[in-house]
């Protein structure tokens, strides 16, 4: 048990039975009252979020978690399969530990998965990723003026929205969180 005044943004704890992670901790000192620490935390089970106030003294479970990079190798019905590129020890995480940027992961790519007493908690891809744009319409000339978007389809099968100067094959970096267009790569 550790107290509440060693609690960081970031850390995972065990609170009322719950796995919640601290998004945001703030030490508070109001007026000639008490001072106490102001959580705002999510449940990693259910994305709940909850407030909390901690007295300075108060006893606090920090779970023990670890995180790794791990290469995605495959997609197995209710699974993602990531693989350590230490041991070469292989792992089913759930697909709903990666949430919506999951339709971005293709063979290879480095993931970031935390385990909490063996079990995986946190899933998550990169911040951008490099994609090659597979269909697209063609550009037309004179396009490039405008800042007008079109469909287009990359090499996950994920539909975008991208300017109409890019073309098919061409290899572009979208944001996964949000799924938006961000530049063109040149190779």
């Amino acid at each position: 048990m550790a107290k509440a005044s060693e609690v960081r943004t970031g850390n995972v704890l065990k609170f009322n039975g719950e796995l919640v992670a601290v998004e945001e901790y703030i030490h508070r000192t109001p007026g000639n009252l008490r001072a106490f620490y102001q959580a705002k935390m999510r449940n990693l089970k259910t994305s709940k979020v909850v407030e909390y106030r901690f007295r300075p003294d108060e006893e606090v479970d920090i779970a023990r978690v670890e995180t790794s990079d791990y290469q995605y190798l495959y997609d197995d019905a209710d699974y993602f399969v990531v693989m350590d590129e230490v041991t070469f020890e292989q792992f089913n995480i759930p697909k709903e530990l990666f949430g919506e940027p999951a339709r971005f992961l293709k063979d290879g790519m480095t993931v970031k998965v935390s385990f909490e007493s063996g079990d995986a908690i946190i899933a998550e891809l990169p911040a951008s990723v490099e994609l090659e744009i597979t269909y697209t319409e063609p550009a037309v000339k004179g396009d490039t003026s405008t800042t007008a978007l079109k469909a287009a389809t990359v090499e996950t099968g994920v539909e975008i929205r991208v300017p109409l100067f890019i073309n098919q094959g061409d290899v572009v970096r979208v944001d996964t969180r949000t799924g938006q267009y961000q530049e063109r790569v040149n190779k």
